[in-house]
């Protein structure tokens, strides 16, 4: 049986995600004994020498709330200023509630190219590591406000933005607070023999097992949860589901307590290869099957002969999603822009300069740029 206490024994690093229902309770304010409870249980981390980040949710929830509309409306302009108020409420609490610890809190709200840019990557890890070395608690969301189209849409009740941190920070656990105990083999409220799934080795395994979200105000279903446990594996990064109604939950879980259900890590990726992966692709190569068949055995570059059309228009050193069949078998960072491409498509290398003038590589993205979905 896995020994979750020997699992976890090396965690230094812990990011815990908590959605719009743990932060409200179900109700229509916040819940200040939850937060209370939160901000404790990391102090408590804190004094083992454990650094922790927060992904909260809830300024959507708690600005309808105070600015007496419907709950989750669908007029996108609606949430987003239900955000903008909500996201001043929810920091004033959580400020209380660390205060009451002597911590400081940070705020931080991302947008959907904070992993797709890598500068404003690189920026926003520096700037957390400095956060974190001075002991303060980064509190981060989306940003709401100007993240139109990810509304509902992109993160998911910040379940996968919170793995995406994970991934980023080379965090070593990810705890998601929810509504639920865990992962169900089948759905409680519908079958009353329904046993928690204590421990996922493979994510693809219990896809099946996934439901939608449970509260109203929440956008997060199971669905997003095993697709941040997805992310998490890639990134060598453990993911504890626990409800937030479990006393010390947070710590508990940190320590190894067999509570919830726990997602364990696969091996780490290199940090380049998780970047390429999360990154958005600023266009798409479409290749053929002979390109495809070589690209999946993996550790191979892409020759300008395999490349059949150019999709979009992309500088050198933009990522690209890499296409066969209608399929994304690849992502990359090409060494020419979307018109050389284009020139040279279906070419041999050794033509390259004679179509071009010029050559950067044989291969139109090198295997170490290039990583398979």
């Amino acid at each position: 049986m896995m020994d979750r206490k020997s699992v976890l024994s090396h965690v230094e690093t812990v990011v815990v995600k908590v959605g719009t229902s743990s932060i409200t309770g179900g109700a229509n304010s916040v819940s200040v004994e939850f937060m209370d409870s939160v901000a404790e249980q990391v102090k408590c981390l804190r004094d083992q020498g454990k650094q922790v980040l927060i992904v909260s949710s809830g300024a959507i929830g708690v600005g309808l709330a105070a600015m007496n509309a419907k709950p989750k409306p669908k007029e996108i302009p609606i949430r987003q200023a239900a955000a903008s108020v909500g996201q001043g409420i929810l920091m004033q609490k959580w400020n209380e509630s660390f205060e009451k610890q002597g911590l400081i809190v940070s705020q931080i709200l991302l947008t959907y190219d904070f992993y797709s840019d890598r500068e404003k990557y690189l920026n926003l890890r520096n700037a957390i590591q400095t956060l974190l070395a001075y002991g303060v608690i980064p509190i981060i969301n989306e940003n709401d406000v100007i993240c139109v189209k990810e509304i509902d849409a992109m993160f998911g009740d910040n379940d996968t933005l919170s793995a995406y941190v994970c991934s980023k920070m080379d965090a070593d656990l990810l705890i998601i607070l929810s509504d639920v105990d865990g992962l169900y083999n089948r759905n409680p409220k519908i079958y009353p023999d329904a046993e928690i799934v204590p421990v996922v080795t493979d994510v693809s395994s219990v896809l099946g097992m996934a439901g939608d979200p449970t509260t109203r105000v929440g956008t997060g279903g199971m669905k997003t949860k095993l697709k941040a446990a997805e992310i998490c594996h890639e990134a060598g990064c453990n993911m504890i589901i626990a409800s937030c109604s479990e006393p010390n939950g947070i710590v508990r879980a940190v320590n190894g307590d067999d509570i919830g259900t726990i997602f364990l890590a696969g091996e780490k990726e290199r940090k380049k290869s998780r970047w390429i992966k999360a990154a958005h692709a600023k266009g798409t190569l479409i290749v053929d099957s002979g390109a495809a068949e070589k690209l999946m055995k993996g550790n191979v570059s892409l020759l300008a002969v395999g490349v059949r059309d150019v999709i979009g228009r992309f500088e050198r050193g933009d990522v690209v999603n890499i296409e066969s069949a209608g399929k994304v078998i690849a992502k990359g960072i090409p060494d020419y822009d979307s018109e050389d491409i284009f020139r040279i498509r279906g070419i041999r290398s050794d033509r390259i300069e004679a179509v071009l003038g010029h050559k950067s590589y044989d291969d139109i993205i090198r295997s170490e740029n290039l990583v398979l979905m």
